[in-house]
């Protein structure tokens, strides 16, 4: 098998971009009761991604959505080619960093 492209993307909860509506792609009822960060998911799993990020999310690439991890205070996106774990070495994922860090 060849090698697996792979890019993970963390959206910081909290902040002026995330607390924005305009990436919310339907008006529904049931997305007021939804938190900051369950809108936020919710429009990367809805394909809005690239309208949030065009400068990461380039259109030559064929990467797909495949997880999407809540933090406390993040969202941690994972895109790949195929679904596989990613390397924690190289994550920029604040938890999978501290335990690489505490293993060394």
């Amino acid at each position: 098998m060849g090698i697996n492209l792979q890019q993970e993307i963390l959206l910081m909860t909290g902040t002026t971009f995330t607390s924005r509506q305009y990436w919310q792609k339907n008006n529904s009822e049931d997305g007021n009761s939804l938190s900051e960060s369950e809108q936020l998911q919710d429009a990367c799993w809805n394909g809005l991604l690239k309208e949030m990020l065009p400068e990461i999310c380039r259109d030559d690439q064929k990467l797909y959505l495949w997880q999407i991890k809540e933090n406390r205070s993040c969202i941690d996106i994972q895109l790949s080619e195929y679904p596989e774990e990613p390397d924690p070495f190289f994550s920029i994922d604040p938890n999978t960093i501290l335990q690489v860090q505490t293993n060394n």
